[in-house]
């Protein structure tokens, strides 16, 4: 975490800053980086037309790896980090709803969407099964029912999917620093 409070003013600044410094770790033995795969994840909802705020939200759907309390390989080594927790609550006081809420929700949209569609499950790379099967596997009908009382759930499931696709070695996509005047634009007031 930053040594200053953070604020309006600031926080884009450190958000960026957290792209340059841990970034380029790696990615639970994907083919491409945290950085490469979140900014891959916003490149997949800029080429769907999504909003601005699902395309901060995807861009910063992981960043929770970076400022939560678990080490970065916690999912590789069996324990649920709870990232989206993690970054909702680094987020929540600067972004929307519409933001953090579907970053809040994007693993139990996995969750969700492998309960729904086999298919689905069929798609997940080695690490997305992997750290499935960490964060409790499909969900129930009770579950399913409590997910899909959200009113950001259809949003998770959109962010979920961008997030599948974005795992692609060597693409040549717009960098974080491309995202900047986005992410103070969606700031709240």
């Amino acid at each position: 975490m930053p040594r200053q409070p953070l604020n309006r003013d600031t926080l884009v600044d450190y958000i960026l800053d957290l792209f340059t410094r841990r970034g380029s770790e790696a990615y639970m033995g994907e083919p491409v980086n945290m950085a490469q795969h979140m900014e891959q994840t916003a490149a997949c909802a800029v080429a769907d037309g999504a909003p601005d705020d699902l395309v901060i939200a995807a861009l910063l759907h992981d960043i929770g790896h970076f400022v939560g309390d678990f080490p970065i390989d916690a999912l590789e080594t069996g324990i649920d980090n709870l990232h989206e927790l993690a970054a909702a609550k680094f987020l929540q006081d600067f972004y929307p709803a519409s933001v953090t809420e579907p970053i809040r929700l994007h693993v139990a949209a996995k969750k969700y969407l492998c309960a729904l569609d086999k298919q689905y499950f069929a798609h997940l790379s080695a690490a997305s099964v992997q750290s499935l099967q960490v964060q409790g596997g499909s969900m129930t009908e009770t579950e399913i029912e409590a997910f899909e009382s959200s009113p950001y759930h259809q949003a998770a499931v959109q962010l979920r999917r961008y997030d599948d696709d974005g795992k692609v070695a060597g693409l040549d996509i717009k960098p974080v620093l491309g995202y900047q005047n986005m992410l103070q634009s969606v700031l709240k007031p």
